[in-house]
């Protein structure tokens, strides 16, 4: 068996983010990391929106990611510390738009090591010099330069090594042009190694330690080190030289500190706490990331602490020393990873887990009411400053980034009946959780609605003039009229336009510079600026049944096939060509090029006549109207659309130029098959033609603008948009109801909008995520969600959540009470009253959990809830709140034998009082719930208590089967608990996962992989019968058939395992216990093993696979969710040659093209097992991203041509996926 790996949807979590002129203009991007994929993001400076530029995979880790420029530079170069042993620079290509690798040092190993540079990076602020460090012992330091042709060079690393110290962060120091300072936070291990005590362990302080990089001298000195009060967990560089005083502020538990070398005293504050916190007073509080901003005449950071506040903190300086450090409360938002503060005003913000969001920094909090903390107010050792939060005030979202990371559980079923299957994906973490139902499509944002006297048949939208911006009116027809709208502040109807209203209209368009230009059955009207109007006739009882229209040319085509040219001349006339030309049969449908800049006249038109071809005719001066080529469809044609796709626009900011697409003909059919395919530009020969099946209906064609570039709009029973976007076809559905006729549309409030007409109304839509896969309806949840289940026949969900470190309402409202007595009993006799009034406004005071966070309980602690949803409407049906400290971690729906067919339970395992490490609980429960109300009503029966976690159910049988920590059991309903009936105590650690096929059960373990076992009803037995070869820490496995199961540990690998054909699952424990212990089996594992089929290396912990179909007619593919909000799949290949083909690709590919960051593809494919028997459909798509004579060279090899390639790549996808 051989797999084909695609990633459908990237990982969307974010590890790193940076900002900088990565294109070398003015405006500043951001670079942000997913893992093992980086990504450059835009921003819209006017609307905010943020939107990708280009997503490069790495098959590598990013480990840490660093912007840096060159002295007097204007241009960021990116810097990645990754797992491949080596630092690499890239500098992004706008022209190209690629990632371009100018340097890669390699300085050791590959894999994330302990002693191996990569997890910490730094840079001198002014671009001298960075350093790369280990997390123990090695640091390196690059000095980067530029040579006469202002290329960037790199120096051989410099060693400032430090054998038994760890290393928390560097950052590099700002010393303005003396030599590069970096500062490190550092632990030596050295006696709290050697000391068997364990003494010298608790008082090793950390320390604070300068190194100087002598240029002069070429290396780097140990300049400074001391110790630290508290324990920091980062720095941040205070900008120096003439900018400000230098130094770093260490963060730590509790505090902040600002340090400097020379007379500069320690200046120490405590972090504010928010008044009235919920958490645990004891529990420390520690700053979790930081953005600096930086003018000319003032600085500033916003530091943001693990309950997502931040903060503004500025420095008070006196000549160079600083005084004092001020901080002030800005705002809340969701806790991140990394934040950016932009020059144009924009905060992004990248959340550790859910939607990053982009806000406007709207006000910077200075003339606030808001007290403001300081160094200098006199506090006790231990007290710290209070603050009071509250929503946004500072700060404005404008826009958001979906993230579905991390995805804890997923699964495909078609729960709204609509053909194609939805995936129902439970992501998040705590109070920000959410059931996102995913449907393949492009969002669409409607703008308008109006309804329309009647149901019009066609739209179009017309410019005044061709240098316009925006669009003047919009034309509707009618069976027997036309309807001109103009568009302003309103739209309303105008009658003065020049249009005939009294017919039908065919077309109507803007035509020359400044003239309009209408098609009806009778003739053509040429209205001009001046409102003149010149009338072209049909001669005797023809009518025109299709027309084609560009800029400066017009074909229509009469009853019985006859096609009439015309031209517009300088002068702004428009000339009927001397000849006329006879079709050989009736056209169907006709369309012309735009004209390309700086010529003429377009020079094809391609007309779809009856007897099922399509033929390029010429409209050149030297040949027209004389036919090029043809192409014989298998249907008839119903509409054409000619558009140029792949070029580059110019743009003025970087002054760079653009570049010519090629041509496309795209053909839609009336059976409902749109094809596209190559037009040469030159000779007009059409080759490589893709076919896609998009719907019932015959497809309509509609050439549409977006980002700039031409798009076609095609509409069967579903609408669907073909586009070119980070250089690679997309055709994608839109997920919206059916459409009849669009046009583009332009006006200021929709630059790129689609006014399309259904039934009888006319709709104005925008389509702003290009380029996404999925869309999203989102469903809130209260905490974690942990698993579920779509119960047989029905469409609701059942599923359990549950969160740690968290209050239930009851506790969290005992709490408030208990705090608020406390408070008014603490206050004086005169105070009395006053604290009354404050501690009912405490109780009354609700801050939503989903911006503020959930209250921290303390370890122990836990709060779950069982929630039946319907994920369609997004209404809960029934939600039952276990007590505190009950966790939810199993849940089956089951029917048992001894309640007959129709009654459907549902089983939920939960633990009391769990402790994860060590993982100890006060014991478990099985709840049994009634499934009524036809699956809209959970009622309890009983709960029957186990003596250890229930972390895994499975149905069997008409019973159930339970794992009680690593114990077997069958279990069969009785009155007043469930009953006990069978038992296996033989596997090793803890059961996480069971799944039934036949009388085999297969049960994963969490460490010790997948045992094969055998139920025995004659005997009441569970026998293991086969095990696998390899420790696996299994998170989710899926059958494929009666003797192969596939499953994916935590560390981001899959594994196919079959059971070999002579396996023999009749097997015979020892019944007498008295055979020798050397005869029991191998390593006291079973006797047979399962062959290993198939492995690979994802890279992100995957959570959820399962065997599904994702289009209609498609083929089957096991596709799984991961971590990190990625979605893949792996299909099988159906014939030799195809994987041959792909094996060959996948080769050629790894030496023409190796990954971005210097890691081994092969290695990294293969991390924890040699890869066997798949093939990286990642790298063979990075195939379109080559320079052409790369691609050329590739498909020579494989005797193919670049285009056959990529088809062949396309058609694989479009065969399972989309």
């Amino acid at each position: 068996m051989f797999l084909y790996n695609l990633t459908l949807q990237r990982s969307s979590g974010v590890t790193h983010a940076i900002h900088g002129n990565f294109s070398g203009t003015k405006q500043q991007e951001i670079v942000v990391s997913r893992g093992k994929i980086i990504e450059l993001l835009r921003t819209e400076p006017n609307t905010g929106k943020v939107y990708t530029l280009l997503t490069h995979e790495i098959f590598g880790v990013v480990r840490a990611l660093m912007a840096f420029k060159l002295t007097g530079g204007t241009k960021d170069y990116i810097i990645i510390g990754s797992d491949s042993g080596r630092i690499v620079i890239l500098e992004y290509l706008p022209a190209k738009n690629v990632f371009d690798k100018i340097h890669q040092e390699t300085f050791g190993k590959s894999g994330c090591r302990r002693i191996v540079p990569g997890q910490h990076l730094a840079v001198d602020p002014k671009g001298r010099a960075v350093m790369i460090g280990a997390i123990e012992k090695q640091k390196l330091v690059y000095i980067l330069n530029r040579d006469a042709q202002a290329r960037l060079t790199i120096s051989s690393p410099l060693e400032a090594h430090k054998s038994n110290t760890f290393c928390y962060h560097i950052v590099g120091v700002d010393v303005g042009f003396e030599n590069p300072m970096f500062a490190c936070l550092e632990v030596d291990y050295e006696e709290s190694d050697s000391d068997p005590t364990g003494e010298a362990a608790q008082t090793t302080q950390q320390m604070l330690t300068y190194y100087e990089l002598d240029l002069g001298l070429n290396h780097v000195v140990r300049k400074y080190s001391e110790p630290l009060e508290e324990h920091g967990n980062f720095l941040i560089p205070v900008p120096g030289g003439s900018d400000g005083p230098s130094g770093v502020l260490i963060c730590s538990e509790n505090y902040i500190t600002y340090k400097n070398l020379g007379d500069q005293p320690d200046i120490r504050m405590p972090i504010p706490r928010r008044r009235n916190d919920l958490d645990d007073p004891e529990r420390g509080l520690i700053f979790v990331c930081s953005a600096a901003h930086k003018t000319k005449s003032m600085f500033f950071f916003l530091a943001q602490t693990e309950q997502g506040d931040i903060f503004k903190i500025t420095l008070e300086t006196d000549e160079d020393m600083v005084t004092e450090i001020r901080l002030k409360y800005f705002d809340t938002v969701p806790v991140a990873t990394s934040m950016c503060v932009l020059k144009t005003g924009f905060l992004f913000v990248a959340s550790e887990f859910g939607n990053h969001n982009l806000y406007q920094i709207a006000h910077l909090g200075d003339d606030d009411d808001e007290p403001e903390f300081s160094s200098t107010m006199p506090l006790e050792e231990g007290d710290t400053f209070f603050f009071a939060p509250r929503p946004l005030k500072n700060l404005m979202v404008v826009d958001e980034l979906e993230s579905l990371s991390p995805i804890m559980a997923c699964q495909i079923a078609d729960l709204a009946n609509e053909d194609t299957p939805q995936m129902y994906a439970a992501c998040g973490r705590g109070p920000r959780s959410s059931m996102r139902v995913l449907r393949h499509g492009l969002e669409v944002s409607e703008m308008a609605v109006s309804e329309l006297p009647g149901n019009p048949n066609a739209v179009w939208t017309v410019k005044r003039a061709s240098d316009d911006e925006f669009d003047a009116y919009i034309i509707v027809s009618f069976v027997n009229a036309t309807l001109v709208l103009s568009i302003g502040e309103t739209v309303e109807e105008v009658t003065d336009s020049g249009f005939l209203g009294t017919t039908p209209t065919l077309s109507s368009s803007l035509i020359g510079e400044d003239s309009l230009l209408q098609i009806y059955p009778d003739g053509i009207r040429h209205i001009r600026s001046d409102k003149r109007v010149n009338e072209w006739k049909t001669p005797g009882k023809k009518n025109i049944v299709k027309c084609a229209v560009n800029q400066r040319q017009v074909v229509i085509a009469l009853s019985g096939g006859e096609l009439v040219y015309f031209e517009m001349d300088p002068t702004g006339q428009l000339n009927e060509y001397t000849e006329r030309k006879e079709m050989s049969a009736d056209v169907k449908c006709m369309s012309l090029a735009t004209v390309p800049a700086g010529e003429q006249r377009a020079r094809f038109l391609a007309v779809g006549l009856d007897d099922n071809t399509v033929r390029i005719i010429s409209l050149d001066q030297s040949d027209c109207l004389q036919p090029l080529s043809m192409q014989a469809l298998p249907a008839p044609a119903e509409a054409l659309c000619i558009v140029e796709m792949g070029g580059t626009e110019a743009r003025e900011e970087s002054g760079e130029t653009g570049t010519r697409g090629g041509l496309y003909l795209n053909i839609g059919l009336q059976n409902g098959v749109l094809l596209r395919t190559v037009l040469d530009s030159v000779t007009g020969d059409l080759s490589d033609t893709r076919t896609r099946y998009l719907g019932s209906r015959p497809v309509k064609l509609f050439r549409v603008m977006m980002q700039g570039s031409q798009a076609v709009l095609a509409m069967s029973s579903r609408s669907w948009l073909s586009y070119w976007y980070q250089s690679r076809f997309h055709l994608t559905p839109l997920s919206y109801e059916s459409l009849e006729y669009a046009s583009g549309f332009a006006s200021e409030q929709c630059p790129e909008g689609i006014v399309a007409i259904s039934t009888n109304t006319l709709r104005i839509l925008a389509l702003e995520k290009l380029g996404a896969v999925f869309n999203q309806v989102s469903v809130a949840l209260k905490y974690t969600p942990r698993k579920f289940i779509i119960p047989p026949d029905s469409s609701n969900l059942i599923l359990i959540e549950t969160d740690h470190n968290t209050y239930t309402d009851t506790t969290k409202a005992q709490r408030k009470q208990q705090m608020a007595e406390e408070m008014v009993e603490a206050a004086g006799e005169e105070e009395r009253e006053l604290a009354a009034e404050m501690a009912a406004a405490f109780i009354n005071e609700d801050l939503p959990d989903t911006v503020f966070g959930a209250p921290k309980a303390g370890a122990g602690m836990w709060a779950s809830v069982i929630r039946l949803l319907n994920p369609v409407s997004g209404n809960t049906l029934h939600l039952v709140s276990l007590e505190q400290n009950e966790s939810a971690l199993s849940l089956a729906v089951c029917k048992f034998n001894s309640r007959g067919e129709d009654d459907l339970f549902l089983v939920v395992g939960t633990a009391k009082d769990m402790t994860l490490s060590p993982r100890t609980c006060s014991g478990g429960f099985l709840h049994t719930y009634q499934i009524t109300e036809n699956g809209c009503n959970l009622q309890l029966l009983h709960k029957t208590p186990v003596d250890d976690v229930p972390a895994a159910l499975c149905a069997f049988q008409g019973r159930i089967l339970v794992g009680v920590g690593k114990l077997l059991r069958i279990y069969d309903l009785g009155k007043k608990k469930l009953l006990r009936k069978c038992e296996n105590k033989m596997i090793p650690n803890i059961i996480v996962n069971i799944s039934t096929v036949g009388n085999r059960i297969l049960v994963s373990d969490i460490q010790e992989s997948i045992h094969f076992v055998r139920y025995k009803r004659a005997e009441n037995k569970l026998i293991i019968f086969a095990d696998d070869t390899y420790p696996r820490w299994i998170t989710a496995s899926c059958i494929l058939d009666y003797n192969t199961v596939v499953c994916a540990d935590k560390f981001g690998n899959i594994t196919v395992l079959r059971l070999p054909a002579n396996i023999n699952d009749e097997v015979d424990e020892d019944p007498t216990g008295s055979k020798a212990l050397w005869d029991r089996g191998l390593l006291n594992g079973a006797s047979q093993k399962a062959d290993i089929i198939c492995n690979f290396h994802i890279g992100e912990t995957i959570l959820s696979l399962q065997k599904s179909i994702l289009i209609p007619g498609g083929s089957e593919s096991l596709v799984y969710t991961t971590l990190s909000g990625a979605v893949g799949i792996l299909v099988p290949f159906t014939s030799h040659e195809d994987h041959d083909f792909f094996q060959h690709l996948e080769m050629h590919m790894r030496s023409e093209y190796p990954p971005l960051c210097g890691r081994d593809h092969l290695s990294f494919r293969s991390y924890y097992f040699p890869i066997k028997s798949v093939i990286d459909g990642d790298l063979c798509e990075q195939f379109s991203s080559m320079d052409t004579t790369k691609q050329r060279s590739v498909a020579e090899e494989l005797e193919r041509t670049p285009a056959e390639v990529s088809k062949k790549l396309e058609d694989i996808r479009t065969r399972y996926a989309f």
